[in-house]
């Protein structure tokens, strides 16, 4: 679905109209970048998101700032100019041309007095410019890494989550993509708002001094031509196509089959079949099988009626070409190896024996522990590949878990969604390292924004956990379905140390 939005341009034609909504101040610029690449990132691949959002970014900056090297030529001239104003008043004047020559002097001394002024102009406007374009940039991977959390599909280590949970405690059916969603998004919304006040406090977007000061005139300039620059982009795309249409109304018949398949307060359409024969993949495939013999243009009936009417190959919705280049295959084949793992660490033991190593958190109280897990796998993170990062702890999770006699969700969604709060340093996530290698970002500004968003996440996550994600998820209580897994566990653990005994036993 997302390679067929990317194929007709439907992403950038819901970007650019977000943009002519908020307007073009720039704290509701840096909202409306914010809101439009968590959107897409909830449907796109993070990666994509960003790559997709950063040129509109750069476009609307250089019609609000105009180049950087071209200002910076401009404050090197009047540099140039400050030091000649000072190399001419030093000039020696004869005695009896100084009364003649003194209207000149006043008029040198104001022109420098103007100079200066205009130079301190200048440098604070460089300031506020080159500010604003950092936190723009910076704004960006946030909101692609934060709204990839809002869905199942959104990023990696939530499929890895759903998939692990399937071979762990196949019993559990309690995460969907309804559920999921009911949790994540209003997390993502509000995580997403008080990002957004950081990031336009912290690089000037948002000017808590002095927001009742009059805009000067080059600001107003520069608002001006953003907001033609945003209107010419939409122009381009011409009217809106029938592929464009299509693809729109396919998506909310995928949206909708999703979230009303189990949403669990009343029945889905899931119960009119055989209790487990309907799952999310079935939409998924259902609605990928449409988008490759959908017609991109509108059918005409003509053909039907006029035998001489030609026959014209129309193109689907969606190639095979298409989905080769753009589908990501091999973070599927990943995740299949992460779910590998993940079994080949249950059935040897592995996870039960990195759990039982864990005894200085069983006296910890569960709010607490999600709290540090959260911290220890956002830092992991850091210097990790989310997908590497979850494949590894998950295990230990579910059965650190089980030790604590706690629900394992209330542990392990905790651990998925820390993974995508990695905002410090450039190598933390693929967006990070796209706005990094700009040119315009240093590793101390996303060090200095990207520490205080990890602590919002830690926070607000431990705050969700333990309020609306405990009557979703039902994590008051110690499941049935965690309770077989714990048994099964136990045997293991007794039949690995009866193997270990019987092998001294014959030493």
């Amino acid at each position: 679905m997302a390679s067929a939005i990317e194929e007709w341009n439907l992403h950038r034609r819901i970007a650019l109209r977000v943009l002519m909504l908020v307007g073009v101040q720039p704290a509701r610029l840096i909202l409306g970048m914010m809101l439009t690449t968590s959107f897409l990132s909830m449907w796109l691949s993070n990666t994509a998101s960003t790559a997709m959002m950063l040129p509109i970014a750069n476009a609307i900056l250089k019609s609000l700032f105009g180049d950087k090297d071209t200002s910076k030529d401009m404050n090197r001239e009047n540099e140039e100019n400050q030091a000649s104003l000072q190399q001419n008043k030093l000039y020696t004047v004869p005695t009896e041309m100084q009364f003649l020559a003194s209207t000149e002097d006043k008029d040198l001394a104001e022109e420098k007095e103007l100079s200066s002024d205009a130079l301190s102009d200048l440098k604070k406007e460089e300031e506020y410019k080159t500010n604003i374009w950092k936190g723009f940039l910076i704004s960006i991977p946030y909101a692609a890494s934060i709204g990839g959390t809002a869905t199942l599909t959104g990023t990696a280590p939530n499929l890895i989550l759903l998939g692990q949970l399937k071979s762990y405690f196949p019993e559990c059916d309690v995460v969907n993509f309804g559920s999921w969603f009911m949790f994540a998004f209003p997390l993502m919304l509000i995580f997403l708002l008080m990002g957004w006040l950081w990031i336009s406090i912290l690089y000037g977007g948002i000017n808590l001094r002095g927001w009742k000061t009059k805009k000067s005139n080059i600001r107003v300039d520069a608002e001006a031509r953003a907001k033609e620059v945003i209107k010419e982009d939409y122009q381009k795309l011409g009217p809106t196509k029938f592929a464009e249409q299509a693809i729109f109304f396919l998506f909310c018949v995928f949206a909708i089959l999703l979230f009303s398949r189990d949403p669990k307060f009343i029945p889905g359409w899931a119960s009119l079949f055989a209790p487990g024969f309907i799952s999310d993949a079935v939409t998924g495939i259902t609605i990928v099988i449409i988008l490759f013999f959908f017609p991109s243009q509108k059918p005409s009936f003509r053909w039907w009626f006029d035998l001489k009417a030609p026959n014209t190959e129309t193109q689907p919705l969606l190639t095979w070409r298409k989905a080769q280049e753009t589908v990501p295959w091999n973070i599927i084949m990943l995740l299949g190896g992460g779910f590998a793992m993940a079994k080949g660490c249950e059935e040897s033991g592995l996870s039960v024996w990195i759990g039982g190593r864990l005894h200085p958190l069983e006296g910890v109280p569960p709010p607490v522990a999600v709290i540090l897990i959260t911290v220890v796998i956002a830092l992991f993170t850091e210097f990790a590949s989310n997908t590497a990062t979850i494949i590894i702890f998950l295990p230990v999770l579910a059965e650190l878990a089980i030790r604590l006699k706690v629900n394992p969700l209330y542990l392990m969604i905790p651990g998925t969604i820390g993974c995508s709060y990695a905002f410090m340093l450039p190598v933390s996530t693929p967006p990070n390292s796209i706005a990094f290698s700009s040119g315009h970002l240093m590793v101390k500004d996303m060090a200095r924004t990207g520490l205080l968003m990890n602590l919002m996440g830690v926070l607000l996550l431990s705050l969700a956990m333990n309020t609306w994600a405990k009557s979703i998820f039902q994590l008051g209580t110690f499941p049935a379905w965690a309770n077989i897994h714990a048994e099964n566990a136990t045997s293991l653990v007794t039949a690995v140390e009866n193997v270990t005994l019987s092998a001294l036993n014959k030493i």
